[in-house]
């Protein structure tokens, strides 16, 4: 895990410059950490960005003690990692147990604060393992509800054109990671699945 260390250091560095009490954390990879206008598109709920680029849920529960144990208290927690963790090899069952150990430092630590994992998203890049994507966030689905706290939202139908492809408006030109208006659409279901 020591080629996280610079990426680790910085999101420390990221807590630490925040002036409030962060009510919201977003915590998982880089779809998260490249999230430019994340403090504006959710202002009023006090948000904090966690996200470390290229993380996989395996290293979100390494090293969250140190990014989020600095913490106090939480009101919500957002997750979205598990790409890079198919990317790499892993198989969903070995995602859904990173998951499972996430979730179970969360409930350590903060008790019964609401979490939100946001479905592993369908992109170009990764389409040669949709199959792997879709049946993790299966599992993970019927995970969260298993357990009151737990929510997930489901962006992953967002993510397709007219054919069921992924729809290339919503993705940089590397094939993976959001653009604009793919964040658009993530803030707008993030938004309604709050308020539920």
């Amino acid at each position: 895990m020591y080629w996280y260390e610079e990426e680790v250091q910085r999101v420390e560095n990221e807590l630490a410059s925040i002036s409030y009490q962060p009510e919201t954390i977003f915590y998982g990879s880089s779809s998260i950490t490249l999230w430019e206008t994340l403090y504006v598109d959710f202002t009023d709920l006090k948000p904090v960005n966690l996200g470390f680029g290229g993380s996989t849920l395996a290293a979100c529960v390494w090293f969250f003690d140190r990014i989020i144990g600095p913490l106090t208290s939480a009101g919500t927690i957002i997750i979205y990692a598990g790409d890079n963790d198919l990317g790499d090899g892993r198989h969903p069952e070995e995602a859904l147990l990173s998951y499972r150990q996430l979730i179970g430092q969360i409930r350590n630590k903060f008790g019964n604060v609401p979490c939100y994992f946001i479905s592993i998203k369908p992109s170009m890049k990764r389409w040669d393992i949709v199959g792997q994507i879709i049946e993790t966030n299966r599992l993970v689905e019927a995970e969260t509800e298993t357990d009151n706290f737990q929510h997930y939202i489901d962006i992953f139908p967002l993510m397709l054109d007219e054919n069921g492809h992924p729809d290339p408006t919503l993705f940089e030109e590397d094939g993976l990671h959001l653009s604009q208006k793919g964040y658009a659409v993530w803030q707008k279901k993030i938004r309604q699945q709050l308020a539920i």
